[in-house]
């Protein structure tokens, strides 16, 4: 487990970017964490850094945005704030094996319907910044917080 004290949103910018250097090839992120906890943030800078460009939006209402990746393959980024049941996931069309890269918000409500984490990030505030702990569920989580922990962009992060 890492735990990363976010002082302002440049520093949530930085961690974002960071887990992007460090993601293995095929990954799975869910973020975990109260309405405005910066969720949406980290997913927006960590797709910047995949060499996304054009508008980055909240999928709060679309419920998933899917963007190409400069690097190849697809990323999807969930908000599953207004599903009701798993059983409604079956309607998002979420097969594809072009997806290297499931950012997924408020996970829970999709239990069983979603491939397993890697890593999952667990955002709340703290004071005028946030808090991220992260946390491996897999081997290829446990190398990404390894890589993590090697990135000096961050040192002062943490």
């Amino acid at each position: 487990m890492k735990v990363f004290t976010l002082a302002d949103s440049s520093r949530t910018d930085r961690l974002g970017q960071a887990l992007a250097r460090a993601r293995p090839q095929h990954a799975v992120v869910h973020l975990e964490g109260d309405l405005g906890a910066g969720k949406s943030t980290l997913a927006r800078a960590l797709l910047r850094e995949l060499g996304v460009r054009g508008a980055i939006r909240s999928p709060t209402y679309t419920l998933v945005e899917r963007y190409p990746l400069a690097g190849g393959g697809e990323a999807w980024h969930l908000d599953l704030y207004r599903i009701g049941d798993p059983a409604e996931l079956e309607y998002l069309g979420l097969d594809s094996a072009d997806v290297t890269l499931w950012l997924v918000e408020w996970a829970d409500r999709g239990r069983g319907g979603l491939p397993p984490a890697d890593i999952q990030v667990q955002l709340e505030t703290e004071g005028d910044g946030r808090r991220a702990q992260l946390s491996a569920h897999s081997d290829a989580g446990r190398v990404w917080l390894q890589r993590l922990a090697g990135d000096d962009a961050i040192a002062d992060v943490s």
